[in-house]
């Protein structure tokens, strides 16, 4: 049998060249996937951290001071109380991997306002379930026993204070509340929250209170926190900006930088 195979009636092998813009256009989808791919990752990688490690807030009001200034710029411990499944926080109580852990006494603590979720609150845990709480004349009471307090030179604190403040006649108090010892502050001008009657904080509930104790909307006035509105333990101030209201007249508030409380651990 006779071999037709030559190299003339042979088809020719090599490759046929794909035109450049078909080659551009390749490229840059390829590019775009990947772009694509990184920017969903880092999204994820985003909300995952505020999740479950540390999430960013900032401090509108002044129910904290002197502890947390209004423009401090907190960091909250999302697992102080235990591991969390990413994102089950978002629209009910978490789900728990780890813990969960009970809060301590003296604790600052970030949670969901139990009258309206959607908004977060900044208080210190004053009492935990099955406490009695009571304030008398300013003290306040837990078990039948006067948190311990020592009055303060508070010269440093009113310089530091927002001027909306400055006005006030404040009491300064070292405080101990549990392990923790920070400062209070009450307003000696006037009876606001003078007296609470006693109170058994429910299972799972925990009693919370402002530092600033005359200017602090709190569990004496709507109630308990329940365990599952927390959010994290407040841990440290990592920036501050004082900004003047935008409805004030008064030409001593300014925008004020204090770089003196970034780093500042939150007792």
């Amino acid at each position: 049998m006779q071999d037709n195979s030559t190299p003339e009636n042979a088809q020719s092998a090599e490759p046929q060249e794909v035109p450049a813009a078909v080659v551009a256009g390749m490229n840059k989808k390829e590019k775009f996937i990947k772009e694509v791919k990184s920017f969903t990752l880092i999204i994820l990688s985003v909300l995952v951290f505020r999740s479950v490690l540390f999430e960013p807030f900032k401090i509108p009001s002044g129910s904290m001071i002197p502890t947390l200034l209004i423009g401090d710029f907190i960091l909250v411990n999302k697992f102080s109380y235990g591991f969390k499944v990413p994102f089950t926080d978002w629209f009910s109580d978490p789900t728990y991997i780890t813990g969960p852990k009970q809060p301590e006494r003296g604790d600052v603590i970030v949670f969901k306002y139990p009258k309206d979720t959607n908004l977060n609150y900044i208080k210190r845990v004053i009492g935990l379930p099955g406490d009695t709480i009571e304030v008398i004349d300013k003290v306040v009471y837990v078990n039948n026993k006067p948190i311990e307090t020592k009055d303060v030179d508070g010269k440093e604190i009113m310089e530091d204070m927002d001027e909306r403040y400055k006005t006030y006649q404040f009491r300064f108090m070292e405080t101990k509340t549990g392990d923790a010892t920070h400062i209070t502050q009450v307003d000696v001008g006037n009876d606001y929250f003078a007296n609470y009657y006693k109170f058994t904080v429910p299972k799972d509930n925990y009693f919370v209170m402002g530092d600033n104790r005359d200017f602090s909307a709190d569990s004496r006035r709507w109630g308990t926190v329940p365990f599952g509105h927390i959010k994290g333990k407040a841990i440290m101030i990592w920036f501050s900006l004082s900004v003047p209201w935008p409805w004030s007249e008064d030409e001593q508030e300014s925008w004020k930088f204090r770089p003196w409380r970034i780093g500042k651990i939150i007792d």
